[in-house]
């Protein structure tokens, strides 16, 4: 049998270079296998990701000072859009809109405090200040059985060292979409649209028929691009 040089030695065709061959061919479909696994397994959990929505960028639309007479329209046209949002509710304006509240947990969004009188909470005494709370809590306690963890305080000022015997999250907003003062559809959603990034806590107000009409044209926008929206107390947790 012919006899092929090998470095300093010999080895015989058919025998020990059909073995190495073997073998290096072996190493190689193994390495193919495990690389074709490890792919299918990242791209299932990109498709499992994508399914659940984990890997969506995350938005949450918030409400303050209402109940108002929009405030039903508006949880409705959230809902056939599948969307929840967090209502920060006025104490003072909850007696007159009482269904408006119990249709808002009906319709799955979030409720929290917005203070009694929409005032500046940490220019009060503290006893002041937790009067405007606790009443409010008690209402929305009184009309939906759920007793609120959350509070935006009015203008965003709020007191660390309160202590109300109850404790209250405080939730701010990183968008402000100034639909209180801009009063127009159009630009109420341009605003949010060109500022809003993943991540971000969307302030507006039910209080107007233009909110009404922009937050559903900016839900609607940002779904096409793929955002998600969850409550406010969500994007505190996580």
């Amino acid at each position: 049998m012919k006899r092929f040089r090998y470095r300093n030695g010999y080895f015989k065709r058919g025998s020990r270079v059909q073995t190495v061959a073997l073998v290096s061919a072996c190493l190689a479909g193994l390495t193919v296998c495990c690389l074709l696994y490890t792919a299918r397994k990242i791209q299932s959990k990109k498709v499992d990701a994508a399914i659940s929505g984990e890997e969506a960028p995350r938005v949450a639309l918030t409400f303050d000072d209402g109940p108002s007479s929009y405030t039903m329209q508006l949880s409705q046209e959230l809902k056939s859009r599948d969307v929840a949002a967090t209502f920060f509710l006025l104490g003072e304006n909850m007696e007159e809109h009482k269904e408006a509240v119990k249709q808002l947990v009906q319709d799955g969004h979030l409720l929290g405090n917005h203070s009694y009188h929409h005032v500046q909470l940490n220019k009060l005494s503290d006893k002041k200040a937790c009067q405007e709370i606790v009443k409010t809590n008690n209402l929305i306690y009184e009309y939906t059985g759920i007793y609120p963890m959350y509070i935006r305080p009015p203008y965003g000022e709020w007191n660390d060292q309160l202590d109300c015997g109850v404790e209250m999250i405080p939730i701010f907003w990183s968008v402000d979409s100034l639909d209180w003062k801009l009063k127009n559809t159009d630009k109420i959603t341009l605003r949010v649209l060109k500022e809003v990034e993943d991540g971000d806590i969307i302030l507006m107000h039910d209080g107007y028929q233009t909110s009404v009409e922009a937050a559903c044209r900016i839900v609607d926008a940002l779904k096409e691009k793929g955002f998600r929206f969850v409550t406010a107390d969500q994007m505190v947790v996580d």
